[in-house]
């Protein structure tokens, strides 16, 4: 196995990397395709099953079932990263939807957006040294970072549903 140092160096790695790549495709358009306007609800539901799933994940551990916890947090894994090959895959062919409302709800929406995108760049490490902390066997330094990861990812899918459900009527 691998040394946490090792596994250190590849998570800095992937969280510069992950959001520079995000940032510079999100401004790419691919010529001549067909817009992908199909993905933003099937991406929003992926962050709203991620929700449910990480809720759910957090109590079966709480309940000591561990495989059934390792199998459901592999499974928001999965789930986030297909989230975001969709989320780029819908931006590099579609233009930007601007939103629409006025008042308070323009400052409610601006507000979620923003600490979204900020938490979704922040949770990248969180959730792989989380991660990480299993494969190393170090359950209590695993439990002590899961105490900060978890309601920053949840935060992350559940506002990425909201983001959706706020701007969806201007698609």
């Amino acid at each position: 196995m691998k040394s946490e140092t090792s596994y250190n160096k590849l998570i800095t790695i992937i969280s510069i990397l992950l959001p520079l790549a995000v940032a510079v495709l999100f401004g790419v358009r691919i010529p001549n395709v067909e817009p992908l306007s199909f993905l933003p609800p099937i991406y929003a539901s992926i962050n709203g099953l991620t929700a449910i799933i990480l809720v759910i994940a957090v109590i079966a551990i709480k309940k000591g079932n561990r495989i059934l916890h390792e199998r459901l947090m592999k499974t928001s894994l999965v789930l986030s990263m297909l989230f975001l090959v969709m989320y780029i895959a819908y931006h590099m062919t579609s233009d930007p939807t601007p939103f629409g409302g006025e008042g308070v709800i323009k400052i409610v929406y601006y507000f979620v957006l923003i600490s979204h995108i900020i938490l979704s760049v922040a949770i990248i490490p969180l959730v792989l040294i989380t991660y990480v902390r299993t494969l190393s066997n170090q359950f209590d330094r695993h439990k002590k970072i899961a105490k900060i990861t978890f309601p920053l990812w949840l935060y992350v899918a559940i506002s990425g549903v909201l983001v959706y459900l706020m701007i969806s009527p201007y698609y």
